[in-house]
């Protein structure tokens, strides 16, 4: 089970697909006809009153006087939902969803039923048609996590990411969806290592991948070693030099350090379009002083991929450096609007804010860049905790306070 589910959150905008309406029926005579709007009136009141219990009451009353009330199948068929009540839920979602088979909500809520009683062949069928129908963001989140552990609980993981990319599109920023997706992806990456080490367990792919997870883990000469096999068996995979210039780059070892330009220029020459390696070599150039060079590269860089947030950055220290920093705030600008979480980004732009007299901005801009000092402090020990790496974008910019 990747997360519990939370189904009550959901009623209020379920429940306003049909409470809201009158239970007319063209079929029932004049006598019916009143007494399933007296019925209605007497839920409507029962509803108001907050007891659901006693207008699921009402509601199978109007579907005795009129079994192909729409609205009377809906209501009880939800109302039972939210009281636990899955096996008889059913049946009324079913015939509201056969009488009117565009109800997206209640087919979605039929979907949920038919999982907690055991028909999951028909639960993944109908949250499966259900779930790119619906715009309740609720209900569409909460039928997207059931069918994730359906698809999850089949083994069936590539069907799981893309709904779980789905959902992290409609909320970025939801734990339960980032839990999951983690898990998804984890488990994706574990599976196709061991596909991988199963089927070419020798070839420059596998030891490829093999360094991945030892940079991954901080082991910074195994990843070198693994990248080397790789580099022995296949020089021309895309890609490869740069990865074995950003693990030596993370080398203590002089000799590895000293080969670090030389890869990224490999880099450039395997894939003249590779703008990372192109930030990589401005940023070598900048460290050494070479402003004309470091703006050259990242210059180039920009050429390559104008929403590359680290290149606008490099870009605009380059420019700092020799005193244009005119030119430079709109790239700083940019670059936050791409990697609004970089704290560099901000504390760069806080002092030339400052700079030229923007002192509101100025202030902003501190504030966020302590804000997200603080969150990379917090990262930094649960990545020690974990014994992992921390990728490029969460180690500390060199030229920014602690």
């Amino acid at each position: 089970m990747i997360r519990m589910i939370r189904t009550s959150a959901l009623f209020g905008g379920v429940a306003a697909l049909f409470f809201a309406s009158g239970m007319a029926s063209g079929q029932a005579g004049e006598s019916v006809q009143q007494q399933i709007q007296a019925h209605a009136r007497q839920a409507q009141e029962d509803l108001r009153d907050k007891r659901p219990d006693v207008a699921a009451k009402e509601f199978t009353a109007i579907v005795a006087l009129d079994p192909n009330n729409i609205e009377a199948r809906g209501n009880l068929g939800v109302l039972l939902f939210f009281q636990h009540d899955f096996t008889n839920a059913a049946p009324q979602l079913r015939a509201a969803l056969q009488l009117q088979p565009s109800l997206w909500k209640i087919e979605a809520l039929l979907g949920m039923c038919e999982r907690r009683i055991g028909q999951a062949a028909d639960a993944q069928a109908d949250l499966e048609k259900s779930f790119p129908q619906l715009t309740d963001e609720k209900l569409r989140i909460q039928a997207g996590m059931e069918l994730i552990e359906i698809y999850y609980g089949s083994g069936t993981l590539d069907k799981a990411a893309g709904i779980v990319s789905a959902l992290r599109q409609l909320r970025p920023t939801d734990v339960d969806i980032l839990y999951t997706a983690n898990r998804i992806y984890s488990d994706l990456a574990d599976e196709s290592m061991l596909s991988l080490a199963m089927l070419a367990p020798d070839s420059a792919r596998m030891h490829q991948m093999m360094a991945h997870e030892a940079a991954r883990q901080g082991n910074t000469q195994g990843a070198i070693a693994q990248y080397r096999e790789a580099m022995k068996l296949d020089p021309n995979i895309p890609g490869l030099h740069f990865e074995l210039a950003e693990a030596l780059a993370g080398s203590s070892q002089p000799s590895d350090r000293a080969e670090v330009e030389r890869e990224y220029k490999a880099a450039l020459t395997a894939n003249p379009f590779d703008e990372r390696a192109e930030c990589r070599l401005g940023e070598i150039a900048a460290r050494e002083s070479d402003v004309k060079a470091a703006e050259a590269h990242y210059s180039r860089a920009l050429q390559l991929q104008p929403n590359d947030a680290g290149a606008n950055l490099g870009l605009a220290k380059t420019l700092i450096a020799v005193n244009q920093s005119d030119k430079a705030i709109p790239l700083l600008e940019r670059a936050a609007q791409i990697e609004p979480f970089n704290a560099a980004i901000h504390y760069h732009l806080s002092t030339l804010y400052r700079n030229a007299g923007r002192t509101d901005d100025a202030k902003r801009e501190l504030v966020e860049f302590r804000r997200l000092r603080g969150m990379k402090a917090r990262l930094t020990q649960i990545y020690q905790a974990m014994r992992l790496q921390p990728s490029e974008q969460e180690r500390p910019d060199q030229d920014v306070p602690k």
